[in-house]
C-alpha cells in the first residue's frame, strides 16, 4: 500500500483507504513522521486516529476461535496428565508451545494468511517440537537448558513472520510487531493481576465453608486462564487499539529518565562496593540481566516513540541511555572473555559471549542513529528501522545455540 506516493491524490488515498482499512491505518500511522506537517497528512492522522469511547469486543465466531484455540493450548498443557509424561521432561521443552503457536494462529485467521504461504512456519514449528523433545535427558546438561531457553526466541520469531504476512523484509511489519508486544504485555499483566485477584477470592470464599478447591482449581481452571489470557490480550488489543496503544509511550518516558539515573548510581555502587563482574560468576550473571532489561527498555522506547511525537529531552535521555549501556556491555564482554582465558570454553560462556557481542553491534548501531537524527533534527522512525532490521541476526544466534550447540559440545 504506497501511500506517500498518492499523498497528495486524496480520491487514490480514499480508494486505499476503503479497500482495507486496518491495513491503511498501519500503513499510514507508520509514514506519518515523513509526512508530518502536510495538511492532507494532519486531516488523515485526525481521522485515523479518532477513537470512540465504546470498547469493541469482536464478533462470536472471534470469541469461538478464541474458546477452541484455548482450550487446545489447555489440552497440550495437561497432556503430561493424560499420557504419564513426566512433568521435569515435558514443560522445559514445551513451554514455548503453549503461547506462540496459538497465537499464530490466531493472525492466520485474523489475516486471512493462505495456508500455502505457511510452510516455512509449520516446518520450523513441527521440526522444532521433534527436535527438542528428542534430546537426550539430563538435568546437568548446560546444552539442553540453553536449548530450552533459546527455542521459546525462536517461536517468538516465528509469531513475528506470521503477524508480518509472511513478509520477512517488511520493516514496518517488524516494528508494528515489536509494538504488538508491548500493548500485549500491558493488557496481559491487567488480566493476570485481574485473574489472581479472581482466583483469591474464589478460593478463599469455598474455604469459608469447609471445601479445598485449591488443587482442583490450579490445575484446571487456573491453567485455563493462564493459556488463554495471551490469546484474550492479543484480541482485545487488535479489536481496540485505543485501550493501551497510549501506555507505552507513557511507560517509556517515564523508567527511561528513572533507569539511567539507577544505572549510574549502580555503577558507581559496583565500585564501591568492590564488586568483581571478573571472578564473581552470579554477579555477572545479574549483571548481564541488568544490561538485557536495560537494553530492551531503550528498544522499546525507540520503537514506541517511532511511531509519534518525540521531544529533545526524550532524545538526548535515549542517547545518553544507550551510551551508557554500551560502556556497561563493555565490561560484561571483558568479563566474559576474561573468564574464559581463565577457566576454559563452556557451552554458557559461548552462548553469552555470543550474545552480548551481537547486542554490543547492535548498541552502537543504535546509538549512532540516535546521535544522527538528534543532530539533523529528525524523528525516531528511521531508529526504530534500525532495531528491527537487525532482529534476525538475534534469531540466526538463537537457531545455532538449539540447534548447534548440543552435538558441537557432545550434550553436555
Amino acid at each position: 500500500m504506497d501511500i506517500l506516493k498518492h499523498i497528495n491524490e486524496p480520491g487514490d488515498l480514499e480508494k486505499l483507504y476503503r479497500s482495507n482499512k486496518v491495513e491503511f491505518k498501519k500503513a499510514f500511522l507508520s509514514v506519518y513522521p515523513e509526512i508530518k506537517g502536510k495538511e492532507v497528512a494532519e486531516f488523515w492522522y485526525a481521522r485515523l486516529n479518532f477513537s470512540s469511547d465504546s470498547v469493541g469486543w469482536g464478533s462470536i465466531k472471534d470469541w469461538r476461535f478464541l474458546l477452541i484455540l484455548a482450550s487446545l493450548a489447555w489440552l497440550f498443557a495437561k497432556s503430561p496428565q493424560f499420557f504419564s509424561w513426566k512433568e521435569e521432561f515435558f514443560y522445559p521443552r514445551n513451554m514455548g508451545f503453549l503461547l506462540f503457536p496459538f497465537v499464530s494462529l490466531y493472525f492466520i485467521r485474523k489475516k486471512q494468511i493462505p495456508l500455502r504461504s505457511l510452510w516455512l512456519p509449520i516446518v520450523i514449528l513441527a521440526a522444532s517440537m521433534i527436535y527438542i523433545n528428542l534430546l537426550p535427558q539430563n538435568q546437568q546438561s548446560d546444552t539442553l537448558i540453553l536449548a530450552c531457553i533459546h527455542l521459546p526466541l525462536l517461536l517468538w520469531a516465528v509469531l513475528g513472520f506470521v503477524f508480518g504476512e509472511v513478509q520477512p523484509k517488511n520493516l514496518l511489519k517488524r516494528l508494528e510487531f515489536l509494538n504488538f508486544n508491548g500493548d500485549a504485555v500491558i493488557m496481559g499483566a491487567v488480566l493476570g493481576l485481574a485473574g489472581m485477584l479472581l482466583s483469591g477470592i474464589t478460593i478463599g470464599l469455598f474455604s469459608l465453608i469447609g471445601l479445598e478447591i485449591s488443587e482442583f482449581y490450579f490445575e484446571n481452571i487456573g491453567l485455563f486462564g493462564l493459556v488463554a489470557a495471551p490469546l484474550i490480550a492479543t484480541h482485545l488489543t487488535q479489536t481496540n487499539p485505543q485501550l493501551v496503544n497510549k501506555v507505552p509511550p507513557i511507560i517509556a518516558k517515564i523508567f527511561a529518565p528513572l533507569v539511567l539515573i539507577m544505572l549510574l548510581f549502580y555503577l558507581g555502587a559496583i565500585v564501591y562496593a568492590g564488586k568483581d563482574p571478573y571472578n564473581d560468576r552470579e554477579f555477572l550473571l545479574l549483571f548481564n540481566l541488568l544490561l538485557i532489561g536495560v537494553m530492551a527498555l531503550i528498544f522499546f522506547s525507540v520503537t514506541e516513540s517511532a511511531a509519534g511525537q518525540n521531544g529533545k529531552t526524550s532524545h538526548w535521555i535515549l542517547v545518553f541511555l544507550s551510551i551508557t549501556t554500551v560502556l556497561v556491555n563493555l565490561v560484561a564482554l571483558s568479563a566474559i572473555a576474561f573468564r574464559i582465558t581463565e577457566y576454559g570454553l563452556t557451552p554458557n560462556r559461548l552462548a553469552v559471549l555470543g550474545v552480548n557481542i551481537l547486542m554490543l553491534i547492535h548498541l552502537v548501531l543504535v546509538c549512532h542513529r540516535l546521535i544522527t537524527t538528534l543532530r539533523k533534527d529528525h524523528s525516531l522512525h528511521q531508529v526504530g528501522l534500525i532495531v528491527v532490521n537487525y532482529l534476525p541476526v538475534y534469531v540466526l544466534w538463537t537457531m545455532i545455540v538449539v540447534f548447534v550447540f548440543p552435538w558441537a559440545f557432545g550434550f553436555e
